[in-house]
């Protein structure tokens, strides 16, 4: 996973900088939406919503923000979209097996958004199930090393279900099963250590070695996708040696 955390991580951190700031605030609005009106509004009996306030609050989305899409989810302020979750299903460039979950009110235009950004940028449409089988639902906690070592995050999140500890260089990934994702965030909560993002991600079970060029294509087409107001993540399974992640970045 290495080339690809490591780009998740720094996409992670440019992306609070990034002058597409507002995109990234509306993708994590809607997430708190959603979490809202399948959950409740009540935080304590809601861990999704838990999850989504706190990415929110990470990424610096004002909190009037996030209290009027908890009160439009929740159906106590008016305006709140009814949004469905979507897969699509692709290759990228190199073969890249491509995984596009829409979050959206309106199923012609995600499609049409995702469509277009595919073949525009190397990538073409597959039937679903033909990607899907290739990743494995599992719970990712990215967690900021600072002082601490593998053991340490290792001993908070053992008995809580996590499967394995892996370092990213500036941080640390833990995998637990999708399922176990709570336990393991609260797990991390309790032994007082901060962590960056929890999600449920499609993890790849093989993964395609890319040169810079493949990294650059793949990367173009991830980005156009995201551009997408539909489009809540992409997940693919590509691998991107250190090296090149340098040159990429640079």
């Amino acid at each position: 996973m290495s080339g690809h955390s490591k780009w998740a991580t720094t996409k992670h951190k440019k992306a609070v900088i990034d002058a597409k700031r507002g995109k990234l605030f509306a993708k994590l609005i809607k997430n708190i939406e959603v979490a809202a009106r399948t959950g409740g509004a009540d935080v304590s009996g809601n861990p999704t919503l838990e999850d989504a306030i706190q990415k929110a609050k990470k990424s610096s989305v004002p909190n009037k923000n996030i209290d009027s899409a908890v009160k439009r989810g929740a159906g106590l302020e008016a305006g709140g979209a009814d949004y469905e979750t979507i897969m699509y299903e692709g290759y990228g460039p190199n073969g890249v097996a491509v995984l596009i979950e829409c979050l959206t009110d309106n199923r012609n235009r995600a499609a049409s958004d995702v469509r277009v950004a595919m073949t525009r940028n190397g990538g073409s449409m597959a039937d679903p199930g033909s990607v899907s089988y290739l990743f494995n639902r599992k719970g990712v906690v990215i967690v900021p090393k600072g002082e601490l070592s593998e053991d340490d995050v290792l001993g908070a999140v053992l008995d809580a279900g996590a499967e394995e500890v892996n370092d990213l260089g500036e941080s640390f990934e833990v995998l637990s099963e999708a399922t176990d994702l709570v336990a393991v965030r609260t797990a991390l909560q309790e032994a007082g250590i901060d962590y960056d993002s929890a999600d449920a991600n499609f993890v790849p079970t093989m993964q395609v070695e890319l040169d810079e060029e493949g990294a650059r294509k793949i990367f173009k087409l991830i980005d156009a996708l995201e551009d997408s107001d539909d489009v809540q993540n992409v997940f693919a399974n590509f691998d991107v040696s250190d090296e090149i992640m340098e040159k990429v970045d640079a």
